[in-house]
């Protein structure tokens, strides 16, 4: 099997152990602590607001982007806490992806009934893995 699918699993697997255990309504933040506690303990390679230059011109530029969560430096992990999940959210983790050059990312709403449906994958066909982190 693919290791990011592997690795795309475990986050999802965990992140419905933080939904059972919290449900929905809290902050950000809060499922994001959580989340990283899960993989962590998981044993996982995990980063939280990581920042993600943008090349311009060759040249790194620092403009205040983070990425939520890094997982073994190969899978962006953006969440939302959000009563929907719009169309920019979306944009969002496709612009991660393109910046990063990383081809996998999760796009995780906390903020739902049921956790299955606040969950998006994300792929980047034009992953070069390179990592700009």
């Amino acid at each position: 099997m693919d290791p990011l699918n592997i690795i795309s699993g475990e986050i999802i697997k965990a992140a419905f152990e933080v939904h059972k255990h919290l449900g929905p309504g809290l902050l950000e933040s809060t499922y994001e602590g959580c989340l990283m506690h899960e993989l962590l303990e998981s044993r996982y390679n995990v980063r939280s607001q990581v920042p993600l230059p943008v090349n311009y011109k060759g040249k790194s530029i620092d403009v205040g982007y983070r990425v939520d969560l890094l997982v073994e430096d190969q899978v962006i992990v953006e969440l939302k806490s959000v009563e929907r999940l719009l169309p920019i959210h979306s944009a969002q983790i496709l612009t991660y992806l393109k910046l990063s050059g990383l081809k996998l990312g999760l796009l995780i709403n906390f903020n739902t009934v049921r956790i299955r449906e606040g969950i998006q994958r994300f792929i980047n066909s034009k992953a070069d893995k390179k990592q700009v982190f």
